[in-house]
């Protein structure tokens, strides 16, 4: 048996970890409802509420491709659920990158998790992406489901194609902030447990 190639146990755990992941994901996305200003808080958010579900998944990565398929598998439930697929390609990006950093440092590298965390992360701001390819369709198609326009005026204030480069940059920099939060949780939490 090819120890290098993923085994059953492999997909499990990335479908077990995808699935908290995009729970994470989707508690966030509802308080969005809220405030449009929360939603493009969502790069700091997503990045410290998920660390511990994700730092706890990079405790099980031994093997090239476990981050790449999650990466995946985020763009697919991101295109069932409605934002569309203009974001697929940056998440399957991220997600393969973020994979060859944890690989540099043998998916033991405390330095290359955070990182590859940090890169990961970058997968967050394809929600941001209708908001600013189709911007019009988008705004229209909000009012049409009951948003108000004040709501649409504040969420385009605040997401767009200037903002989106910052909102890029704060991904990466809360990841890897969100990175060394969940680590430490994983070490007083869950090692002394004997999970990981």
């Amino acid at each position: 048996m090819n120890e290098k190639k993923l085994q059953a146990k492999d997909f499990i755990t990335i479908g077990i970890f995808t699935a908290l992941l995009f729970v994470v994901e989707f508690a966030c996305g509802m308080l969005g409802f809220i405030h449009p200003y929360i939603v493009a808080s969502y790069v700091v958010m997503i990045p410290i509420v998920g660390s511990i579900p994700m730092m706890l998944f990079y405790t099980k990565i031994e093997k090239f491709g476990m981050l790449s398929i999650m990466s995946v598998l985020l763009a697919i439930i991101m295109f069932v659920t409605g934002m569309g697929y203009l974001g697929a390609p940056l998440i399957i990006a991220a997600g393969v990158i973020a994979d060859l950093i944890a690989k540099s440092g043998g998916y033991k590298s405390f330095r290359e998790t955070v990182i590859s965390y940090g890169v990961f992360c970058l997968w967050i701001c394809a929600n941001y992406f209708p908001v600013v390819v189709s911007a019009d369709s988008y705004r229209k198609n909000l009012i049409d489901v009951g948003y108000s326009v004040e709501y649409c005026d504040n969420l385009f204030r605040a997401i767009n194609s200037k903002t989106i480069a910052v909102l890029l940059v704060l991904c990466f920099v809360f990841g890897c902030v969100g990175a060394l939060i969940g680590k430490a949780i994983v070490k007083k939490h869950f090692e002394k447990a004997g999970i990981v």
